[in-house]
C-alpha cells in the first residue's frame, strides 16, 4: 500500500511539474474581482499557445495568446456584484478551474507594522477586543489574501498565498487595519469585499518605491548586491516593491489604503514630495487611472526613546504628521484619517486599531461611494485672526462645529516675534477657539499638540480628532 502511495504522490507530481497552465496565487480558488470592471487576469503556458478563459456569470469565452516566454493576460468584463462564480482557464485538453470566485469591492491594504499588526496582536502586544472580533469574523462575503514577506533585488513574478473566506482561522493573522476597514465597507454597502494585504514592519516607503521613482531622491541608495540587503532589507530603497508589490501590480481594485510613516519619521523633510511620487507612479503602474488612496496618519509616540544621547528637534514626530497632512491637499482623490486619539508613549504600535480601521472607511464610504449624512474628515486649521493680544483660530470640517468634551484644552502654545513659545489658554467656542497668554502681548504664530507624544484635545462633534498643526516654519 505504502508503495502505491508513493508512485501516486510521484505521478501527481509529475503532472504538475510539466502542467501547461500555470495561474498566479492572485488567481484561486475563493477569490474577489473588481465590479463592473475589465478585471485582469494572466498566467503562464507553453510558449506561443491559445489559452482560453471561460466565465460561469456570463458563459463568455475569452481568449489570450502566449508570447514566446509563455505569459499571457488579458480581460475579464465583471457584472454587478454577485457570485459564487467559477473561472475555467485552458489550453488544449488541460483545464484548471478557479472556484468560489466573488465579485465585489477589491482594495489593496499596504505599509509597515501598524497595517501588517494582526487581529491577534504581536506577542505581548494586544489589539484591543482583537479576540472578540476574531470569534465574530465569519463572513463568506470577505475575501482575504497576505502576500509573504520577500526583499530582493529584481521584481518577482509570484509569490506563496491564496484567497482565503474570512473566518477566525484566516482573520486571526491578518491586518487588523485592514479587517476593519473592509468589515465595514461590506457590512455598509452589502457587498463582498476583498482586501489584498501586503505590508512589512519596519519598512520605509522607499523600499515601496523602484529605481525610476527615486531618481530624483538623492538619498535614496539603490542595492545592487544580496550583501546590501542583509541589515534592514525591509528599509533598503526597492526591496519590497519588488518582492511583494510587484507580483500584485495590475490585479484589479477599486483603491488602496496605507498606513506606514514611522520608519520615515527622522526625514520627514522629503516625506511628502516621496508620498507623491509613490502615489501618482502605483497609479501609472495600474492604468486604472487615479484611484482612492486613503492613508492613516501616524499616531504620536515617544520616538525620542529611539535617540538616547543624539536626539534632533526633527526627529519630533509632528513634523512627519505635518508631512502627512501636507500630502492630503497635494494628492488627488486621497485622504488621511487622523489618530491623535490612539497613540501611546511607550508603545508604537497602538492597540485601538478600530478608530483607524473605521476612518478609513469613512474616507472611502463617502469620497469613494458617495454615502452622506456622517462625518469622515478631521477639522483642519484654515486661518487665524489676531486681535488686541488674542488669536482666533478657525477650521475646516466642521460642519457641526467643535469639542473638547468639557475637558480643558492644554495643548496650544502662543510665540510673538521672538519666536518663544508659551502655553496659551485655550476658550472653546463652536467652531473656533480663542487662545491668549499673559507672556505674549503680540502674537505671531501658534502650535497646537507640537510634540512627539501627545493625547488629542480637540475634535469634531463627531468624534474625529485635530491634527497636530503649526502656523509657523521656524
Amino acid at each position: 500500500m505504502k508503495k502505491l502511495i508513493i508512485v501516486f504522490l510521484v505521478i501527481l507530481s509529475s503532472i504538475q511539474i510539466n502542467a501547461k497552465i500555470k495561474l498566479p496565487a492572485l488567481f484561486t480558488d475563493n477569490m474577489m474581482l473588481q465590479q463592473k470592471s475589465n478585471a485582469p487576469i494572466w498566467g503562464w503556458a507553453e510558449k506561443n499557445a491559445n489559452v482560453t478563459i471561460k466565465t460561469s456569470w456570463n458563459s463568455k469565452i475569452y481568449k489570450a495568446k502566449a508570447d514566446n516566454s509563455g505569459k499571457w493576460k488579458t480581460e475579464l468584463q465583471t457584472p454587478s456584484f454577485g457570485g459564487p462564480y467559477t473561472i475555467e482557464v485552458s489550453e488544449g485538453a488541460e483545464k484548471v478551474s478557479i472556484k468560489n470566485v466573488l465579485i465585489g469591492e477589491v482594495w489593496l491594504c499596504s505599509g509597515q507594522s501598524n497595517m501588517e499588526m494582526p487581529l491577534k496582536g504581536f506577542q505581548g502586544q494586544p489589539v484591543k477586543n482583537g479576540n472578540e472580533i476574531i470569534v465574530r469574523s465569519s463572513n463568506k462575503n470577505i475575501r482575504l489574501i497576505t502576500i509573504p514577506r520577500a526583499t530582493v533585488l529584481e521584481p518577482l513574478k509570484d509569490f506563496e498565498g491564496k484567497w482565503e473566506v474570512a473566518s477566525p482561522k484566516s482573520t486571526s493573522n491578518f491586518s487588523a487595519t485592514a479587517w476593519y476597514f473592509g468589515s465595514l465597507l461590506q457590512e455598509v454597502l452589502d457587498v463582498p469585499v476583498g482586501l489584498i494585504h501586503v505590508s512589512y514592519g519596519g519598512s520605509s516607503m522607499e523600499a515601496w518605491m523602484n529605481q525610476e521613482m527615486l531618481k530624483d531622491f538623492a538619498s535614496a541608495k539603490i542595492p545592487t548586491t544580496k550583501e546590501e540587503l542583509a541589515k534592514d532589507p525591509n528599509r533598503i530603497p526597492t526591496t519590497l516593491f519588488n518582492g511583494m508589490l510587484s507580483p500584485v501590480i495590475g490585479y484589479g481594485i477599486k483603491g488602496c489604503i496605507w498606513y506606514q510613516g514611522e520608519s520615515n519619521y527622522e526625514r520627514a523633510s522629503e516625506y511628502t514630495a516621496l508620498m507623491k511620487k509613490m502615489v501618482s507612479s502605483w497609479r501609472t503602474l495600474w492604468k486604472q487611472g487615479d484611484f482612492p488612496f486613503y492613508y492613516a496618519q501616524i499616531a504620536p509616540f515617544n520616538y525620542a526613546s529611539f535617540h538616547p544621547k543624539d536626539y534632533l528637534e526633527k526627529y519630533n514626530s509632528a513634523y512627519i504628521r505635518e508631512a502627512q497632512l501636507k500630502a492630503s491637499k497635494e494628492i488627488p482623490n486621497s485622504g488621511m484619517a487622523v489618530l491623535m486619539d490612539v497613540g501611546e508613549e511607550n508603545n508604537i504600535h497602538p492597540m485601538d486599531k478600530e478608530k483607524g480601521g473605521n476612518r478609513l472607511a469613512f474616507q472611502a464610504l463617502a469620497k469613494t461611494y458617495g454615502i452622506e449624512g456622517f462625518e469622515f474628515e478631521s477639522p483642519k486649521y484654515k486661518s487665524m485672526e489676531i486681535k488686541d493680544g488674542s488669536v482666533t483660530v478657525s477650521f475646516d470640517d466642521v460642519t457641526n462645529g467643535i469639542t473638547s468634551y468639557d475637558k480643558e484644552v492644554t495643548g496650544f502654545e502662543i510665540a510673538g516675534e521672538d519666536k518663544v513659545f508659551y502655553p496659551a489658554k485655550t476658550v472653546v467656542r463652536r467652531k473656533s477657539v480663542v487662545l491668549t497668554s499673559d507672556k505674549v502681548a503680540k502674537p505671531v504664530a501658534i502650535r497646537y499638540l507640537w510634540k512627539d507624544f501627545a493625547k488629542a484635545e480637540l475634535f469634531s462633534a463627531g468624534g474625529l480628532p485635530v491634527s497636530s498643526f503649526r502656523t509657523d516654519e521656524w
